[in-house]
């Protein structure tokens, strides 16, 4: 009975065409591409440079390129905090395994184990990062920031920033897992 009626219906068709198509946008969504819309102030003036917190900077995330966990120190991502597992966050990768840093706060270097990476926000008196948190795990890290879609007067690529050469020496040794 149900099959005849919607056998007679013209939409059925249609209908029934576009649900097939629901899980590739599924995959393509939780693997591909999305967007996100960023809160806060601790990637100012990367993303919401104005002050007023009423607008929010919508950016695009592409999770492709993180399968291969190739990463350069500037580029901005997102990750699962790992102070709360619920809460996805947007900093810039400051330094790679290999590397050492020296954090805001304290005086000695940090040496960046394999597998970690150091990440920061822009802003470093509104943002709850490495400094406060230490090395992540780069597996946390689940997409690249490549664009600004809006506001439609800042729409354009996010552009990596160089790492600070007094903070950060690259490559100082070679990582291993026992460290």
């Amino acid at each position: 009975m149900f099959f005849s009626k919607l056998k007679g219906n013209p939409y059925a068709a249609s209908v029934i065409t576009a649900l097939t198509w629901v899980p590739v946008a599924i995959f393509f969504v939780d693997h591909g591409y999305s967007y996100a819309t960023v809160s806060g102030r601790s990637m100012q003036p990367t993303f919401n440079p104005d002050s007023n917190l009423m607008r929010k900077d919508i950016v695009l995330l592409n999770k492709w390129s993180t399968t291969d966990h190739k990463f350069d120190r500037g580029q901005v991502v997102t990750l699962t905090s790992p102070v709360d597992p619920k809460l996805l966050i947007i900093k810039r990768i400051i330094a790679l395994p290999g590397d050492t840093v020296k954090p805001l706060r304290k005086d000695e270097a940090v040496p960046i184990p394999a597998g970690h990476a150091w990440v920061e926000g822009d802003e470093a008196f509104h943002s709850r990062d490495s400094n406060a948190f230490g090395t992540v795990p780069i597996g946390l890290i689940s997409s690249k920031v490549t664009y600004i879609l809006w506001p439609p007067s800042r729409f354009g690529p996010v552009e990596k920033k160089p790492v600070n050469k007094d903070r950060v020496q690259m490559n100082v040794f070679k990582p291993g897992f026992d460290e």
